[in-house]
């Protein structure tokens, strides 16, 4: 008898950790219902599949880590699949895949021909855009830019380019604590006109999603040190 192969599900968590509401009722009964997982950091999945059901088990499920300092062990992944065990894979906040790990997984799930099971809820990507006024059919993720100039500055150049060319929303982030660096360097680099919307704490209590002109902002910039933000072009 062929055994039947694991599924793997992408899990989305709250992007506020106050933010429980945001997440589906039938994601958190899943969650919770998994033995095997990979997560960014086991000590945060721990505690927030407690925070969502205090009766689950959590020293009878097996973790795995996945970031930017350990690859995952694919070859466990592809074990447990081959156990026939179901998979569940959650990031720090947000979907997995996007801008966070997962990916992989997800990749390796497909060359099995194991389910990949994409679950609702919120994306700071989808939401940033949703939020901006701009384009929603043409944009494009570019995820982290590069650190170092003059690369860095020939990256935003770019963005703003393409966006001009194509009619194309741009969208990028930054490492919460080079927020403030980032944001004096579109202001520098990009043309006054230049509509920028930038969206920090998305579903927090302090959110905010503010569209402006560069020049605008030029004149009265947030302090986005370590808060988790999203930067939006459209030129």
């Amino acid at each position: 008898m062929t055994k039947v192969i694991g599924k793997l599900y992408l899990i989305p968590v709250p992007l506020a950790e106050n933010a429980l509401e945001t997440i589906p009722e039938n994601v958190k009964t899943l969650s919770c219902s998994l033995k095997y997982f990979f997560v960014e950091n086991v000590r945060t999945a721990r505690r927030y599949l407690k925070s969502i059901d205090k009766s689950v088990d959590i020293d009878a499920i097996q973790f795995q880590e996945i970031n930017s300092q350990t690859s995952p062990d694919l070859n466990i992944f592809r074990q447990w699949l081959k156990e026939g065990n179901d998979v569940g894979m959650m990031s720090e906040a947000g979907c997995p895949g996007m801008a966070d790990p997962g990916s992989d997984l997800a990749a390796v799930a497909q060359e099995m021909g194991a389910t990949v099971i994409p679950l609702v809820g919120p994306s700071s990507v989808l939401l940033a855009l949703m939020a901006s006024g701009f384009n929603g059919q043409g944009f494009r993720f570019a995820g982290y830019l590069p650190i170092k100039e003059p690369i860095r500055g020939k990256a935003i150049k770019e963005l703003e380019t393409i966006s001009a060319e194509r009619k194309e929303t741009q969208l990028f982030i930054e490492t919460p604590y080079r927020n403030n660096q980032m944001l004096k360097d579109i202001i520098r680099l990009c043309k006054q006109q230049t509509k920028l919307c930038i969206a920090a704490d998305i579903t927090d209590e302090k959110e905010f999603i503010k569209t402006k002109t560069v020049g605008e902002w030029a004149k009265e910039m947030p302090d986005l040190h370590k808060r988790p933000t999203i930067f939006l072009l459209m030129a």
